[in-house]
């Protein structure tokens, strides 16, 4: 909460540090704040009663970024466009599941990665980027983000390093022809829904390569298949890292929201954007995150136990022709290396192809029993969907199967519901074929 003494944000107890998931169940609130109450109220309110002018006025001093901060010293809460208890709270507990100095949040995963990349992109500018991303990031940088002068280089994720550089080469190329620059690498990994690994190190490395005049591109990465336990990116180089709440931070298919953490001084001019666009979270859904962010751990090391054994099962089944999951990769492949080194945990959600095409896979799908039939990830009951007909059908096909995205393929995120009730389900849909 914006004022509050440093006791409220306990980090270690008699030289131990404490875990973030110890840290979720306090840090940042204290009950002497609001009557006793355990969990932090909902701050319903639009607005924020200064104590004096001059208050008010230094306030607004840090919140548009007209001074410096003081040493110890706070924003305090004005307009909950610009901050509200709730999101403070939860925005500190975000920023210790992702090593970072600062979180913010935002009213969809998509409000926080169009706010951050019209942060940092201006007419003229070349966006290098991973491909597939999520269908609503390609729909934004294929279709919106040129219309503002800003053109784009994509790289297949499964390219790996060799594809990388060559898009960078061709970015430079194009922003030296419009007087522009590379104004930010962003990459989604592991990729929705193939996926495929990038190395969140190398493009780091492309990063400081183009520094000038104390400036460079900021690596931007989309956390969401692993985020925010089994993969940090801010400790692998990257500069923003961002999740879709929606998924497994929140966790119980109920809300929406994204987040985007890092450094404060890559944090600063988002924060500044988000203020202007009003692209935050309210304070309900945040209230609802922090009761998520109580279980997140939990629930996250029961749905990848789980898509293990699904995963298992699936690769010895004979109507599957490939499992998509991320410790089958075999050691030799180049996303080997990359997962051993930046991902603690294959996670819960992968594609599998079915033999046949589309049909095959709809005949799947419309037989499920207990799996439900929707997009979105990471929830506490168990999803399937085709990404071809679905989350990318705007991706043109030939496109489409440039990346990966068969008609064959299904995603799924496995839940929390009885393992075998689950394999039980798959078994007798896939009987349907």
């Amino acid at each position: 909460m914006s004022g509050t003494e440093k006791k409220y944000k306990l980090k270690s107890l008699g030289g131990r540090v404490l875990s973030p998931e110890t840290q979720m169940m306090g840090y940042g609130f204290s009950p002497e704040l609001s009557e006793g109450s355990l969990k932090p109220p909902i701050f319903q309110t639009s607005t924020f009663v200064f104590q004096s002018a001059e208050e008010g006025k230094a306030f607004f001093e840090l919140a548009y970024g007209l001074r410096e901060k003081q040493e110890a010293e706070e924003i305090g809460l004005i307009y909950s466009r610009i901050n509200n208890p709730n999101l403070e709270v939860l925005e500190d507990r975000l920023a210790l599941w992702d090593k970072a100095e600062k979180s913010l949040v935002f009213a969809s995963g998509m409000a926080a990665i169009s706010t951050a990349l019209f942060s940092y992109l201006k007419p003229g500018d070349v966006l290098v980027h991973s491909e597939p991303v999520y269908g609503g990031t390609e729909y934004l940088v294929h279709n919106i983000l040129p219309e503002f002068g800003v053109r784009r280089v994509g790289f297949n994720a499964e390219d790996g390093a060799a594809g990388m550089d060559a898009a960078i080469d061709q970015a430079r190329a194009l922003a030296a022809e419009s007087g522009g620059r590379i104004g930010a690498i962003y990459v989604e990994t592991p990729a929705n829904p193939t996926n495929g690994l990038v190395d969140i190190a190398a493009a780091r490395a492309h990063s400081d390569a183009l520094q000038q005049d104390g400036r460079r591109p900021p690596v931007i990465v989309d956390n969401t298949f692993l985020g925010p336990l089994w993969q940090t990116p801010l400790e692998l180089g990257a500069d923003l890292t961002i999740t879709s709440l929606t998924k497994y931070v929140g966790g119980h298919s109920d809300l929406i929201a994204g987040s985007c953490s890092g450094a404060e001084s890559w944090i600063g001019p988002v924060q500044v954007m988000r203020t202007i666009l009003g692209t935050m979270s309210d304070p309900h859904t945040g209230w609802m995150l922090l009761r998520s962010l109580e279980t997140l751990k939990l629930r996250m090391e029961a749905s990848t136990a789980g898509a293990a054994k699904v995963a298992a099962f699936l690769r010895g089944h004979e109507k599957i022709d490939a499992v998509w999951y991320l410790d089958y990769l075999p050691e030799g492949h180049p996303d080997r290396a990359v997962y051993d080194r930046q991902c603690k945990s294959p996670g819960s959600t992968f594609s599998f192809e079915v033999k046949g095409g589309e049909r095959e896979a709809f005949a799947v799908l419309n037989a499920l029993k207990i799996i439900k039939l929707a997009v979105s990830l990471g929830g506490t009951e168990t999803l399937a969907s085709h990404p071809a007909a679905m989350t990318h059908s705007d991706v043109p096909p030939a496109e489409r199967e440039r990346l990966g995205i068969k008609a064959s393929l299904i995603r799924i995120s496995v839940g929390v519901e009885e393992l075998e009730d689950l394999i039980a389900d798959l078994d007798q849909a896939l009987a349907a074929i």
